[in-house]
């Protein structure tokens, strides 16, 4: 099962504990949810054992709806990552962005890190996989 909705699309990869997603354009609240419902539900089939990593591809993004940000399903699934993702990859995080994710680094039990959009191969290198050719 492959996830898409809105500016959202999951980037398949051959490894079953790595989600990887491009948000390309603006993310809207209802996509932000339905991702939110995603994440939720595998983090309920995980167990500790098998750390969840996620990588995120931002270089289109266009910005999102900050009230999304308060709705209860995607507060839940964020407090849930502190529990269950070990690594979490951003490539091409606005500045702001790419700030805060450094600074939540040191404060987080996940090791976050943010890349560039030359850095691309070394964001994937981080999470252990590569994403399928389709």
């Amino acid at each position: 099962m492959t996830f898409a909705r809105g500016a959202v699309k999951e980037i398949p990869t051959d490894a079953e504990n790595v989600y990887a997603f491009r948000v390309a354009g603006h993310l809207d609240a209802e996509a932000m949810e339905a991702l939110a419902e995603y994440m939720n539900t595998v983090f309920d089939r995980s167990n500790r054992e098998d750390e969840v990593h996620m990588l995120f591809d931002l270089s289109e993004y266009t910005g999102s709806d900050n009230s999304a940000l308060f709705r209860s399903e995607v507060v839940k699934s964020r407090w849930r990552s502190l529990g269950n993702v070990g690594k979490y990859a951003v490539i091409g995080a606005p500045d702001v962005a790419a700030r805060m994710i450094e600074l939540f680094d040191f404060l987080i039990p996940v090791d976050a890190r943010t890349f560039s959009a030359g850095e691309r191969e070394a964001a994937w290198t981080f999470v252990g996989t590569r994403p399928l050719q389709g």
